[in-house]
């Protein structure tokens, strides 16, 4: 994996300054209130989101990747908060959160499957889960995302960890990804948004 303050300390944003795709899609059906975005990085989603009215938490190991998230909320005129934390360690607190967003969050498995539970406790009812990140496939295409086979994700396994929420939107798919220098080119992703009944 990268090192993630020497990729963030580059002057430009490492994966640009506007949101994910998907997000940008289904961002309005995510219930007015407060979003945690986990492994935000220099912010683009969680200024999107703030910009749209949601009060908007970021969370992410790299100090340097938040610092530039609270220059682009300030750039764009929006406020979000930020909390430097290893996931390993960061709590969601239960039913506290109407969204809860992971994009490109490629943790190791035994990690991932415990925050992908703590993610489906820490929506309130109605809350909706956005995720998106690159399947196994992706290591053929080498246009982004990690070399570590376990740190990618498919359906099947993202409907047992995320089991509890009803998922509306559920799919693999070959897409365009355009956001900055290391996300460039068709890419093989996973895309989920679920809702906390």
């Amino acid at each position: 994996m990268p090192d993630w303050d020497e990729r963030y300390a580059e002057a430009e944003y490492a994966y640009g300054k506007e949101p994910n795709d998907f997000l940008a899609e289904v961002a309005d059906r995510i219930p007015a209130g407060r979003v945690l975005c986990l492994g935000e990085g220099e912010g683009r989603n969680a200024v999107f989101l703030a910009a749209r009215g949601f009060e908007v938490t970021g969370v992410d190991g790299s100090r340097v990747g938040l610092a530039k998230a609270e220059a682009l909320a300030r750039e764009r005129g929006v406020r979000i908060a930020t909390a430097v934390a290893d996931l390993d360690a960061y709590a969601i607190v239960p039913g506290a959160w109407s969204g809860i967003v992971c994009l490109w969050l490629h943790l190791p498995l035994p990690l991932r499957a415990r925050v992908h539970r703590a993610c489906v406790a820490g929506l309130a009812p109605g809350g909706a889960f956005v995720l998106e990140a690159y399947t196994p496939r992706q290591l053929e295409l080498g246009t982004g995302g990690p070399t570590e086979p376990e740190r990618l994700m498919t359906l099947a396994a993202l409907r047992t960890e995320l089991a509890g929420l009803d998922l509306e939107v559920a799919r693999e798919l070959d897409r365009m990804v355009r956001e900055g220098r290391y996300h460039d080119g068709i890419g093989a992703v996973v895309q989920v948004l679920g809702r906390k009944p």
